[in-house]
């Protein structure tokens, strides 16, 4: 079972980034193609900015053409939540993280397969973490 974290209003504000805060606490969204990660390529974990919870991997990324990180699926399917957003005068499904709360995007069903999802993730929700070494041979100088 995920542990749930709760902070106030105040503490959000205090320890997130003005974006951060915005499309986290409030429900916002990055404008399309300019989060760091829509185009990031790099090998590892996609973690909440919040609050740390990993909840995607690098492995179920791909290009959808969004403008937005999209993944396939999270690391773990309770890694995320979902709720019905009718806002913007149409249904969708937004996608939170489970620890935290936090607004993530939203998940379509127009997605590659295996699961047919696109988990449409704004930049500014995560924190990434590589899984790429600088330097694997701690005898070699590098």
């Amino acid at each position: 079972m995920t542990r749930k974290i709760s902070q106030s209003d105040a503490q959000w504000r205090e320890t997130l980034s003005p974006e951060a805060y915005r499309v986290t606490r409030q429900a916002g969204t990055e404008p399309p193609f300019t989060g760091q990660y829509y185009d990031h390529k790099a090998q590892g974990l996609y973690r909440c900015i919040c609050c740390g919870a990993p909840l995607f991997s690098s492995e179920h990324k791909y290009d959808s053409g969004s403008g937005w990180p999209s993944y396939w699926q999270p690391v773990d399917e309770q890694a995320v939540t979902e709720h019905t957003d009718r806002s913007l005068l149409m249904k969708r499904v937004e996608v939170r993280c489970a620890s935290c709360d936090a607004h993530l995007g939203h998940v379509f069903n127009d997605g590659p397969h295996p699961t047919g999802l696109r988990y449409c993730i704004n930049s500014a929700a995560l924190d990434f973490e590589s899984s790429e070494t600088k330097n694997p041979d701690p005898d070699r100088e590098g």
